[in-house]
């Protein structure tokens, strides 16, 4: 039986965010501070694309080698998308989305002021303090644009809101074989905190982790990796084919499992929170942590192989999946590499060669902590 809390849309809760005086801060992939935002009033919503826009605006003033997400989301803005959003963030994860910012500073100019802000490509404490001085000058920006000045009590009690809400989203991905939820029900969930408020992503998360437990679903355990699982129909189409996803390291979503931070200083303690996520190409991750990240959450899971899935052009991906795929060929764990774009309906290749690579799983000895699972 499956139980899923009626979740809201992206157009209802950015309705009924503006209905009571709330801005809405339109925020590109992939890390930032959402606590930040909210201290201010600004409702962070996402946007990954989106998929099925029209191309054509935005690819007048990009490169044709720029993935979809960057070139979906400049059309979607051009084309009046963006419309009922205050401002812009866009975060520097890749150069397509620096070059992106730069656009839109520069050549493009949306009505709305637009803020991007550099995330350091490391973890040493000169990284910290980089991206701890990156918030507070997002704080200055923000607090010109809207006239507003949080005090530090106030920013504290912001990052708690959210520190709840990750630590929620991080039990829901820890006990996703015991949900009453598919695969495709506990992604639109888990996919909500995109534009939810923490609040009210915290009360669904909440209502789903109270139900009893249920029995993991049957069916071939598979780690699923890359960007974003567009279109989820993909996610039917897997559980179709006899596949099951029991672990996650989509840069949507498992990349994002935030710890709690420590530091008494909130903008320290938000960047604390991000440099301390998960491994992720786009924050120049080593690829060996990246790897013992992977072969640890199959082992843990049972995952027998790994799926790619990844929007084409995607450099930071791309550049990282050499050496991951035989590092995991090593480990015993068979992988397959998908690559999509947002505009194109998922393909009849594409299900084929996942088809073919659940059956090939399943001829092969599982890894040793797996056996008998699956």
């Amino acid at each position: 039986m499956e139980l899923l809390p009626t979740i809201p849309s992206r157009t209802e809760t950015l309705r009924a965010w503006k209905a009571q005086g709330g801005g809405v801060a339109a925020v590109l992939p992939i890390h930032y501070p959402r606590a930040l935002l909210r201290a201010f009033g600004l409702l962070p919503v996402e946007v990954w694309g989106p998929p099925r826009v029209d191309p054509a605006p935005g690819a007048a003033h990009l490169q044709p080698y720029v993935c979809s997400i960057v070139g979906n989301a400049l059309s979607f803005l051009l084309s009046g998308g963006l419309d009922g959003t205050d401002v812009i963030v866009v975060p520097h994860a890749c150069d397509s989305l620096q070059g992106l910012g730069s656009l839109l500073l520069d050549f493009v100019r949306p009505r709305q002021p637009v803020f991007p802000f550099y995330l350091p490509r490391g973890r040493r404490e000169s990284d910290l303090q980089f991206l701890t001085e990156e918030f507070r000058a997002l704080y200055g920006k923000l607090a010109a644009a809207t006239g507003r000045a949080p005090s530090e009590a106030e920013l504290m009690e912001s990052i708690r809101r959210e520190e709840e809400a990750d630590g929620l989203l991080t039990e829901l991905h820890r006990r996703r074989r015991a949900l009453p939820l598919t695969d495709i029900a506990f992604y639109r969930l888990v996919r909500a905190r995109e534009y939810l408020p923490a609040e009210a992503f915290s009360a669904l998360a909440r209502a789903v982790l109270d139900a009893p437990p249920t029995d993991p679903r049957a069916g071939v355990p598979i780690l699923l990796s890359g960007i974003v699982p567009e279109p989820m129909a993909l996610l039917d189409a897997v559980a179709e084919m006899g596949g099951v996803v029991v672990a996650d390291d989509l840069a949507c979503c498992g990349r994002r499992l935030y710890p709690s931070g420590a530091s008494p200083d909130p903008f320290r303690r938000m960047a604390e929170r991000i440099l301390n996520g998960p491994p992720d190409p786009t924050r120049g991750s080593p690829i060996a942590e990246r790897l013992r990240h992977l072969v640890g959450m199959a082992r843990e899971t049972g995952a027998r192989g790994v799926v790619f899935y990844d929007v084409k052009f995607c450099e930071p991906e791309l550049f990282d999946l050499p050496l991951l795929r035989r590092g995991l060929q090593e480990a015993g764990l068979p992988s397959v590499h998908i690559e999509v774009d947002l505009n194109d309906p998922l393909s009849g290749q594409t299900l084929t060669r996942i088809e073919a690579f659940l059956e090939m799983v399943l001829t092969l000895p599982p890894p040793p902590s797996a056996a008998g699972e699956g």
